[in-house]
Protein backbone atom coordinates (compact mmCIF):
# COMPACT_ATOMS: atom_id res chain seq x y z
CA UNK A 1 0.00 0.00 0.00
CA UNK A 2 2.99 2.37 0.95
CA UNK A 3 4.07 2.22 -2.64
CA UNK A 4 0.70 3.09 -3.94
CA UNK A 5 -0.01 5.66 -1.55
CA UNK A 6 3.33 8.00 -2.52
CA UNK A 7 2.93 7.38 -6.29
CA UNK A 8 -0.62 8.94 -6.19
CA UNK A 9 0.77 11.44 -3.68
CA UNK A 10 2.94 12.61 -6.79
CA UNK A 11 0.09 12.62 -9.29
CA UNK A 12 -2.36 15.02 -6.72
CA UNK A 13 0.89 17.16 -6.58
CA UNK A 14 0.59 18.60 -10.40
CA UNK A 15 -1.64 21.12 -9.12
CA UNK A 16 1.76 23.13 -9.60
CA UNK A 17 1.79 22.83 -13.54
CA UNK A 18 -1.89 22.71 -14.00
CA UNK A 19 -2.69 23.68 -17.75
CA UNK A 20 -5.17 24.62 -19.85
CA UNK A 21 -9.13 24.52 -19.07
CA UNK A 22 -11.07 21.20 -19.32
CA UNK A 23 -13.17 21.55 -22.20
CA UNK A 24 -16.34 19.67 -23.34
CA UNK A 25 -15.90 19.15 -27.17
CA UNK A 26 -19.44 18.33 -29.42
CA UNK A 27 -18.92 14.80 -31.92
CA UNK A 28 -19.24 16.34 -35.16
CA UNK A 29 -20.52 13.19 -37.26
CA UNK A 30 -22.53 9.88 -36.10
CA UNK A 31 -21.09 7.51 -34.72
CA UNK A 32 -19.36 4.41 -36.35
CA UNK A 33 -19.82 1.12 -35.82
CA UNK A 34 -17.75 -0.86 -33.64
CA UNK A 35 -18.24 -4.16 -35.44
CA UNK A 36 -15.76 -2.49 -38.32
CA UNK A 37 -13.01 -1.72 -35.12
CA UNK A 38 -13.41 -5.35 -33.41
CA UNK A 39 -11.93 -7.19 -36.42
CA UNK A 40 -8.91 -9.02 -36.42
CA UNK A 41 -6.03 -7.08 -35.45
CA UNK A 42 -3.86 -10.23 -35.36
CA UNK A 43 -0.13 -9.25 -36.11
CA UNK A 44 -0.49 -5.80 -35.48
CA UNK A 45 1.07 -3.91 -32.63
CA UNK A 46 0.16 -1.14 -30.08
CA UNK A 47 2.70 0.20 -27.64
CA UNK A 48 0.84 1.56 -24.65
CA UNK A 49 2.18 3.83 -22.10
CA UNK A 50 0.60 4.51 -18.51
CA UNK A 51 1.53 4.47 -14.55
CA UNK A 52 4.01 2.28 -13.29
CA UNK A 53 1.47 2.07 -10.11
CA UNK A 54 -1.69 0.03 -9.25
CA UNK A 55 -3.67 2.42 -11.51
CA UNK A 56 -1.04 1.41 -14.33
CA UNK A 57 -1.26 -2.97 -13.29
CA UNK A 58 -4.95 -1.94 -14.06
CA UNK A 59 -5.18 -0.51 -17.18
CA UNK A 60 -2.62 -3.37 -18.68
CA UNK A 61 -5.14 -6.05 -16.75
CA UNK A 62 -8.91 -4.76 -17.48
CA UNK A 63 -8.11 -2.63 -20.92
CA UNK A 64 -4.91 -4.22 -22.59
CA UNK A 65 -4.73 -7.74 -22.05
CA UNK A 66 -8.52 -8.25 -22.75
CA UNK A 67 -8.47 -5.85 -25.85
CA UNK A 68 -5.20 -8.07 -27.27
CA UNK A 69 -7.61 -11.11 -26.09
CA UNK A 70 -10.23 -9.81 -28.15
CA UNK A 71 -8.46 -9.01 -31.02
CA UNK A 72 -5.30 -10.85 -31.24
CA UNK A 73 -3.69 -7.53 -31.37
CA UNK A 74 -0.24 -7.32 -29.56
CA UNK A 75 0.41 -5.01 -26.74
CA UNK A 76 4.20 -3.66 -26.15
CA UNK A 77 3.42 -1.58 -22.60
CA UNK A 78 5.74 0.53 -20.73
CA UNK A 79 5.07 2.31 -17.60
CA UNK A 80 6.06 5.47 -16.11
CA UNK A 81 6.64 7.25 -12.81
CA UNK A 82 3.22 9.76 -12.80
CA UNK A 83 1.79 11.57 -14.86
CA UNK A 84 5.21 13.19 -15.06
CA UNK A 85 6.70 10.80 -16.02
CA UNK A 86 4.86 9.95 -19.03
CA UNK A 87 5.65 13.52 -20.17
CA UNK A 88 9.14 13.44 -20.06
CA UNK A 89 9.03 10.13 -22.15
CA UNK A 90 7.01 11.85 -24.81
CA UNK A 91 9.28 15.02 -24.90
CA UNK A 92 12.23 13.10 -24.84
CA UNK A 93 11.34 10.97 -27.67
CA UNK A 94 10.85 13.90 -29.99
CA UNK A 95 9.42 13.08 -33.21
CA UNK A 96 10.32 9.49 -33.44
CA UNK A 97 7.44 6.86 -33.24
CA UNK A 98 7.48 5.71 -29.36
CA UNK A 99 3.80 5.23 -28.33
CA UNK A 100 0.45 4.76 -30.17
CA UNK A 101 -1.73 5.34 -26.51
CA UNK A 102 -1.22 6.91 -23.55
CA UNK A 103 -3.22 7.46 -20.21
CA UNK A 104 -2.45 10.39 -17.81
CA UNK A 105 -3.98 13.10 -15.93
CA UNK A 106 -5.73 16.52 -17.52
CA UNK A 107 -2.83 19.00 -16.67
CA UNK A 108 -0.16 16.08 -18.76
CA UNK A 109 -2.98 15.72 -22.08
CA UNK A 110 -3.07 19.70 -22.06
CA UNK A 111 0.78 20.48 -21.37
CA UNK A 112 1.59 18.26 -24.49
CA UNK A 113 -1.46 19.04 -26.41
CA UNK A 114 0.33 22.87 -26.11
CA UNK A 115 3.63 21.34 -26.33
CA UNK A 116 2.22 20.01 -30.04
CA UNK A 117 3.02 16.49 -29.38
CA UNK A 118 -0.31 14.76 -29.76
CA UNK A 119 -3.20 14.40 -32.44
CA UNK A 120 -6.43 15.22 -32.20
CA UNK A 121 -8.45 11.40 -31.79
CA UNK A 122 -11.39 11.29 -34.19
CA UNK A 123 -14.34 11.36 -31.94
CA UNK A 124 -16.77 9.47 -34.13
CA UNK A 125 -14.74 6.46 -34.64
CA UNK A 126 -15.18 6.05 -31.04
CA UNK A 127 -19.08 4.36 -30.50
CA UNK A 128 -18.97 4.09 -26.89
CA UNK A 129 -18.90 7.72 -26.01
CA UNK A 130 -22.15 7.58 -26.77
CA UNK A 131 -22.84 5.89 -23.36
CA UNK A 132 -20.27 9.39 -22.27
CA UNK A 133 -21.91 12.35 -20.84
CA UNK A 134 -20.87 14.90 -22.98
CA UNK A 135 -18.56 16.65 -20.71
CA UNK A 136 -16.55 13.69 -20.06
CA UNK A 137 -16.52 12.74 -23.71
CA UNK A 138 -13.47 15.10 -24.67
CA UNK A 139 -11.28 18.09 -23.04
CA UNK A 140 -7.37 19.03 -23.09
CA UNK A 141 -8.17 21.04 -26.58
CA UNK A 142 -9.78 18.35 -27.74
CA UNK A 143 -6.89 16.58 -27.64
CA UNK A 144 -7.65 13.82 -24.85
CA UNK A 145 -10.81 11.11 -24.47
CA UNK A 146 -11.88 11.51 -20.68
CA UNK A 147 -11.61 7.54 -19.75
CA UNK A 148 -12.04 7.99 -15.53
CA UNK A 149 -12.73 10.26 -12.97
CA UNK A 150 -10.68 10.96 -10.24
CA UNK A 151 -13.32 11.55 -7.20
CA UNK A 152 -13.19 13.24 -4.07
CA UNK A 153 -15.38 12.66 -1.43
CA UNK A 154 -15.97 12.74 2.41
CA UNK A 155 -13.99 9.25 4.25
CA UNK A 156 -16.12 9.01 7.63
CA UNK A 157 -15.59 6.51 10.08
CA UNK A 158 -18.54 3.96 9.83
CA UNK A 159 -18.06 2.64 13.53
CA UNK A 160 -18.11 6.53 15.64
CA UNK A 161 -20.68 7.92 12.88
CA UNK A 162 -24.32 6.95 12.70
CA UNK A 163 -24.71 7.41 9.11
CA UNK A 164 -23.04 9.30 6.27
CA UNK A 165 -22.93 13.12 6.23
CA UNK A 166 -25.03 14.56 3.54
CA UNK A 167 -23.25 17.99 3.29
CA UNK A 168 -19.89 19.41 2.90
CA UNK A 169 -20.76 21.23 6.12
CA UNK A 170 -20.39 18.12 8.29
CA UNK A 171 -16.61 19.39 8.81
CA UNK A 172 -17.46 22.12 10.78
CA UNK A 173 -19.81 20.28 13.10
CA UNK A 174 -18.36 21.47 16.45
CA UNK A 175 -18.47 17.45 17.70
CA UNK A 176 -16.14 16.66 15.45
CA UNK A 177 -13.98 19.01 16.01
CA UNK A 178 -10.18 17.76 16.93
CA UNK A 179 -11.43 14.78 15.07
CA UNK A 180 -10.84 15.81 11.28
CA UNK A 181 -8.99 15.55 8.79
CA UNK A 182 -8.17 18.20 5.12
CA UNK A 183 -5.94 17.50 2.29
CA UNK A 184 -2.52 19.11 2.52
CA UNK A 185 -1.96 22.47 0.82
CA UNK A 186 0.05 21.04 -2.59
CA UNK A 187 -2.77 18.42 -3.61
CA UNK A 188 -5.40 19.42 -6.05
CA UNK A 189 -8.31 18.47 -3.20
CA UNK A 190 -7.08 21.78 -1.07
CA UNK A 191 -8.23 24.60 -3.99
CA UNK A 192 -11.14 22.11 -4.73
CA UNK A 193 -12.36 22.09 -0.89
CA UNK A 194 -11.63 26.03 -1.09
CA UNK A 195 -14.24 26.42 -4.34
CA UNK A 196 -16.57 23.77 -2.19
CA UNK A 197 -16.06 26.21 1.05
CA UNK A 198 -16.64 29.67 -1.12
CA UNK A 199 -19.92 27.91 -3.15
CA UNK A 200 -21.38 27.10 0.53
CA UNK A 201 -20.68 30.51 1.37
CA UNK A 202 -22.41 32.39 -1.22
CA UNK A 203 -18.61 32.68 -3.38
CA UNK A 204 -17.67 30.84 -6.35
CA UNK A 205 -14.20 29.88 -7.91
CA UNK A 206 -13.77 33.46 -9.14
CA UNK A 207 -14.96 34.20 -5.60
CA UNK A 208 -12.94 32.74 -3.20
CA UNK A 209 -12.82 34.68 -0.21
CA UNK A 210 -16.03 33.47 1.22
CA UNK A 211 -14.20 30.02 0.85
CA UNK A 212 -10.88 31.04 2.53
CA UNK A 213 -13.26 32.68 5.65
CA UNK A 214 -15.08 29.84 6.14
CA UNK A 215 -12.01 27.30 5.86
CA UNK A 216 -10.14 29.65 8.81
CA UNK A 217 -12.92 28.41 11.17
CA UNK A 218 -11.26 25.31 10.84
CA UNK A 219 -7.81 25.79 11.66
CA UNK A 220 -8.07 25.02 15.21
CA UNK A 221 -10.72 21.72 14.88
CA UNK A 222 -8.60 19.46 12.75
CA UNK A 223 -6.27 16.75 13.83
CA UNK A 224 -3.86 16.84 10.73
CA UNK A 225 -3.55 17.43 6.92
CA UNK A 226 -3.43 14.15 5.24
CA UNK A 227 -0.37 14.01 3.71
CA UNK A 228 0.10 10.34 4.50
CA UNK A 229 -2.92 8.10 3.47
CA UNK A 230 -0.98 5.20 5.49
CA UNK A 231 -1.12 7.74 8.53
CA UNK A 232 -4.77 8.40 7.86
CA UNK A 233 -5.87 4.79 7.98
CA UNK A 234 -4.26 3.85 10.56
CA UNK A 235 -5.89 7.09 12.56
CA UNK A 236 -9.10 5.93 11.40
CA UNK A 237 -8.47 2.22 12.00
CA UNK A 238 -7.56 3.03 15.97
CA UNK A 239 -10.93 4.95 16.21
CA UNK A 240 -8.87 8.92 16.41
CA UNK A 241 -11.03 10.07 13.08
CA UNK A 242 -14.52 10.94 12.67
CA UNK A 243 -14.19 12.93 9.02
CA UNK A 244 -12.45 14.11 6.57
CA UNK A 245 -11.92 15.64 3.26
CA UNK A 246 -12.21 16.52 0.41
CA UNK A 247 -10.17 13.12 -0.23
CA UNK A 248 -10.18 10.06 -2.75
CA UNK A 249 -10.57 6.32 -1.10
CA UNK A 250 -8.03 5.80 -4.30
CA UNK A 251 -5.04 6.95 -1.89
CA UNK A 252 -5.72 3.30 0.30
CA UNK A 253 -7.19 1.20 -2.10
CA UNK A 254 -6.49 -1.92 0.28
CA UNK A 255 -7.54 -0.30 4.05
CA UNK A 256 -10.76 1.08 3.07
CA UNK A 257 -12.21 -2.28 1.93
CA UNK A 258 -11.13 -3.62 5.23
CA UNK A 259 -13.85 -3.82 7.70
CA UNK A 260 -11.84 -3.11 10.61
CA UNK A 261 -10.14 0.83 9.22
CA UNK A 262 -13.94 1.58 9.72
CA UNK A 263 -13.65 3.70 6.72
CA UNK A 264 -16.26 4.65 4.38
CA UNK A 265 -16.41 7.40 1.34
CA UNK A 266 -19.65 9.39 0.20
CA UNK A 267 -20.43 11.56 -2.99
CA UNK A 268 -23.67 12.46 -1.91
CA UNK A 269 -23.11 15.77 -0.27
CA UNK A 270 -26.04 18.53 -1.58
CA UNK A 271 -23.25 20.89 -2.54
CA UNK A 272 -22.00 17.77 -5.17
CA UNK A 273 -18.12 16.28 -5.38
CA UNK A 274 -15.29 17.22 -6.99
CA UNK A 275 -13.49 15.24 -9.57
CA UNK A 276 -11.44 15.60 -12.41
CA UNK A 277 -10.88 14.28 -15.91
CA UNK A 278 -8.21 11.52 -16.65
CA UNK A 279 -7.23 11.33 -20.45
CA UNK A 280 -6.21 9.15 -23.05
CA UNK A 281 -4.10 10.70 -25.91
CA UNK A 282 -2.51 9.57 -28.95
CA UNK A 283 1.03 10.80 -29.58
CA UNK A 284 1.53 12.98 -32.43
CA UNK A 285 4.38 10.43 -33.89
CA UNK A 286 2.80 7.40 -33.30
CA UNK A 287 4.16 3.71 -34.77
CA UNK A 288 1.00 2.03 -35.10
CA UNK A 289 -2.64 2.71 -37.39
CA UNK A 290 -5.40 4.83 -36.35
CA UNK A 291 -7.53 1.89 -37.13
CA UNK A 292 -5.58 -0.03 -34.11
CA UNK A 293 -5.50 3.00 -31.87
CA UNK A 294 -9.50 3.91 -32.15
CA UNK A 295 -10.20 0.50 -31.40
CA UNK A 296 -7.76 0.31 -28.32
CA UNK A 297 -9.53 3.47 -27.24
CA UNK A 298 -12.78 2.66 -27.81
CA UNK A 299 -12.24 -0.49 -25.40
CA UNK A 300 -11.40 1.79 -22.69
CA UNK A 301 -14.84 2.60 -22.66
CA UNK A 302 -17.00 -0.29 -22.72
CA UNK A 303 -19.06 -0.56 -19.90
CA UNK A 304 -17.29 -3.94 -18.89
CA UNK A 305 -13.99 -2.70 -18.41
CA UNK A 306 -15.26 0.74 -16.99
CA UNK A 307 -16.74 -1.11 -14.25
CA UNK A 308 -13.21 -3.30 -14.05
CA UNK A 309 -10.97 -0.44 -13.53
CA UNK A 310 -13.93 1.82 -11.44
CA UNK A 311 -13.76 -1.20 -8.96
CA UNK A 312 -9.91 -1.88 -8.99
CA UNK A 313 -8.65 2.07 -8.81
CA UNK A 314 -11.88 3.43 -6.58
CA UNK A 315 -12.39 5.85 -9.45
CA UNK A 316 -15.48 6.92 -10.93
CA UNK A 317 -16.34 5.36 -14.54
CA UNK A 318 -17.20 7.81 -17.10
CA UNK A 319 -19.21 5.08 -19.00
CA UNK A 320 -22.99 5.35 -17.86
CA UNK A 321 -23.66 2.14 -18.34
CA UNK A 322 -21.05 0.87 -16.61
CA UNK A 323 -20.91 -2.32 -14.77
CA UNK A 324 -19.20 -1.90 -11.68
CA UNK A 325 -19.08 -4.85 -8.65
CA UNK A 326 -21.22 -4.83 -5.68
CA UNK A 327 -17.78 -4.75 -3.80
CA UNK A 328 -16.14 -1.75 -5.65
CA UNK A 329 -19.82 0.65 -6.40
CA UNK A 330 -19.25 0.82 -2.32
CA UNK A 331 -16.70 3.37 -3.39
CA UNK A 332 -16.98 4.63 -6.48
CA UNK A 333 -19.75 7.07 -7.18
CA UNK A 334 -23.01 5.93 -9.01
CA UNK A 335 -23.64 6.99 -12.54
CA UNK A 336 -26.05 9.26 -11.10
CA UNK A 337 -24.34 10.87 -8.68
CA UNK A 338 -21.43 11.53 -11.53
CA UNK A 339 -24.32 12.92 -13.72
CA UNK A 340 -25.94 15.31 -11.40
CA UNK A 341 -23.47 15.92 -8.71
CA UNK A 342 -19.91 15.93 -10.02
CA UNK A 343 -18.06 19.35 -10.04
CA UNK A 344 -15.31 20.29 -12.19
CA UNK A 345 -13.47 23.21 -11.65
CA UNK A 346 -12.27 25.53 -14.40
CA UNK A 347 -8.28 24.60 -14.96
CA UNK A 348 -7.25 27.28 -17.06
CA UNK A 349 -8.82 30.21 -14.51
CA UNK A 350 -7.42 28.32 -11.42
CA UNK A 351 -3.99 28.18 -12.93
CA UNK A 352 -3.58 31.65 -12.63
CA UNK A 353 -4.56 31.97 -9.19
CA UNK A 354 -3.78 28.46 -7.39
CA UNK A 355 -0.47 29.12 -6.33
CA UNK A 356 -1.29 32.18 -4.43
CA UNK A 357 -4.34 29.92 -2.93
CA UNK A 358 -1.73 27.47 -1.74
CA UNK A 359 0.23 29.95 -0.13
CA UNK A 360 -2.76 31.14 1.28
CA UNK A 361 -4.15 27.44 2.86
CA UNK A 362 -0.40 26.58 3.98
CA UNK A 363 -0.19 29.62 6.07
CA UNK A 364 -3.46 29.56 7.53
CA UNK A 365 -3.55 25.89 8.87
CA UNK A 366 0.36 25.92 9.40
CA UNK A 367 -0.02 28.97 12.24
Amino acid sequence: MQDTSIKNIKRRQVIKTIGASIAASTVAAPFVNVGAQEKSFSGKTLRFLTWSDDTGLAALRNIAASFSAKTGAKIIADRADGTSGMVAKLKAAGSKPQYDVITLAGVGASGLGDAGLLMQPDLARLPNLKDVPQQYRSGANGFGVGYLLWTDGLIYNTKTMKAAPASHEALWDPKYSGRIFLPPPSWVEAVDLAIIAAQMSGGSQRSIEPGFKKLEQLKDRIMLLGENPNQVAELFRTGALDLGGIYSPAFFPAAIKKPEYNMGVTYDMKEGFAAQLMYTVIPKSHPGDLDLIHAFINHSLDPVVQGKMAADVLNGPVNSKAIVSADGSRFVPSARHIAEKALIHDDKALSVVQSEWVRRYTEMFSA
